[in-house]
């Protein structure tokens, strides 16, 4: 063999390892440019989402309770406090809040329907229909006035 023949191959692997740096380092930048991305994704783009979700409490306002006829025989006396949003208490500046007016309409037509076993035994169920049937009620535009009801009095006869 000429030397020219062992200089050959030694130059072929130093090709070969200067191409082996390139694609690592390509790789590398493929790895990094990913990791940036699902950085950002997961720290920066799931926050306004989260706060969309979730609105802000605003105050409450507590609605005198009322008696309403059960289907079977017997009434309900019922009292709620509505916990509602920032947009219903004028942005944080007071003086807002909502009206009982829809929330009465909804206790009234929940709880006529119901009978006397159905609002002692499944009155959690009850208050999560009535809850539901409020936030709708009190929704405008897709803006919730509304997050939320409290029992303050539950008495059935």
């Amino acid at each position: 063999m000429s030397k020219k023949d062992k200089n050959a191959p030694a130059d072929g692997d130093e090709t070969e390892g200067k191409s082996g740096k390139k694609k690592l380092l390509l790789m590398l930048a493929v790895v990094l440019l990913a990791g940036a991305g699902a950085a950002y994704f997961f720290l920066f783009a799931g926050t306004g989402e989260a706060e969309a979700a979730a609105p802000e409490h605003g105050g409450y306002t507590a609605l005198e309770p009322i008696a309403v006829n059960l289907a079977g025989g017997g009434y309900l006396k019922i009292g709620i406090t509505l916990e509602y949003t920032v947009e219903a208490s004028g942005g944080g500046h007071g003086g807002g809040g909502v009206d009982g007016a829809k929330a009465y309409d909804a206790i009234i037509s929940t709880f006529s329907q119901a009978n006397p076993a159905d609002v002692t035994n499944a009155r959690d169920a009850l208050k999560e229909s009535l809850e539901q049937k409020i936030i709708e009620a009190y929704t405008d535009h897709d803006i919730p006035m509304v997050m939320g009801i409290y029992y303050t009095e539950y008495v059935t006869q």
